[in-house]
């Protein structure tokens, strides 16, 4: 998967809708402390029970195991392995990022001390969904930014990994684990962090080419001063 040439404008789009998650995360950071969007959850949790039934417990509880560690942990060696060739940089990247997810989350989770639904302790935000926002927001990035992957392909992993997210935060709500305002605080948590990450990421190695570059150049301006010959002046 090799990768096309950065676009100008793409890091402040990046950084702007970034900042505008943050804002959203902290605006309902607020509302969740504050149980002033009580009546929100408790209406989101009535319809999602009405869609309950036996049949569909086993699924939802194997689409909310892709935001447990031990389904994360397969996922990210994949990722690592596929990006080895062709991305170094975010290969290594790749598990350095998800592990500030998981420390990202535990100090949100800390912070808010939110009350689940099955009374548990810190369930605002959702780890699971921030986990799957992040994981899925880096794959869409190196697909935008591919330049081997065919149109239709990318479109496909897009819709594929919007379904994900969609499954993985339903499946919170619906097994009782969050309120759907803990799955949106780890939506706008996660979009944040992913967004700054691939500015941060992009950013180092664009500098990082940049000195290169410069390398080169200078190396072949020596060598072209060295390649000319002497000139004998007779008197």
């Amino acid at each position: 998967m090799k990768h096309g040439g950065r676009r100008p404008g793409l890091p402040r789009a990046l950084l702007a809708a970034s900042a505008l998650s943050l804002a959203a995360f902290l605006a309902l950071a607020v509302g969740a402390s504050g149980r002033q969007l009580s009546d929100l959850d408790h209406t989101a949790r009535v319809l999602v029970e009405s869609t309950r039934m036996p049949l569909l417990d086993p699924a939802m509880i194997g689409v909310s195991v892709l935001g447990e560690s031990y389904g994360l942990i397969p996922l990210i060696a994949l990722g690592v392995a596929i990006l080895w060739r062709s991305s170094r940089r975010w290969a290594v990247a790749l598990p350095l990022v998800m592990a500030g997810t998981g420390v990202l989350q535990l100090v949100a989770k800390w912070a808010i001390d939110r009350p689940r639904p099955n009374l548990a302790a810190w369930g605002f935000p959702s780890g699971h969904v921030l986990s799957v926002v992040v994981l899925v927001g880096l794959a869409i990035h190196l697909l935008a930014s591919s330049s081997t992957v065919p149109r239709s392909r990318r479109r496909l992993g897009y819709a594929c990994g919007a379904a994900l997210v969609l499954a993985v935060a339903f499946s919170r709500v619906y097994l009782e684990m969050h309120w759907v305002l803990d799955v949106a605080g780890g939506f706008t948590l996660g979009l944040a962090y992913v967004l700054s990450t691939i500015c941060l990421v992009e950013a180092l190695a664009g500098r990082r080419g940049a000195g290169s570059e410069a390398q080169v150049h200078l190396a072949d301006d020596e060598g072209g001063v060295a390649d000319v010959d002497p000139v004998v002046v007779s008197v």
